[in-house]
């Protein structure tokens, strides 16, 4: 039998998010989106897939944070 399958698992875009800057002094909805993000202080650092809603969350506050990578493989180093 053949195997129709793929050789393994598919590897996701990804992008990389910092926080660059404190949340005193922003709005209630900007807390919330950098929350969403799954940021919780300033320097800390998540990976998130790259799709519109985390592209869009990220534009709502460009001023507070930065996307330091984008990666096609998810982030992960291939070794």
């Amino acid at each position: 039998m053949t195997s129709t399958g793929s050789a393994g698992p598919r590897q996701r875009p990804a992008i990389t998010v910092q926080q660059v800057r404190g949340l005193a002094g922003s709005t209630k909805r900007q807390r919330a989106v950098v929350r969403g993000l799954g940021l919780r202080r300033i320097g800390h650092t998540v990976v998130r897939p790259d799709n519109p809603m985390t592209r869009g969350m990220v534009n709502r506050v460009p001023h507070l944070v930065r996307i330091i990578a984008e990666s096609p493989t998810g982030g992960r180093n291939e070794s």
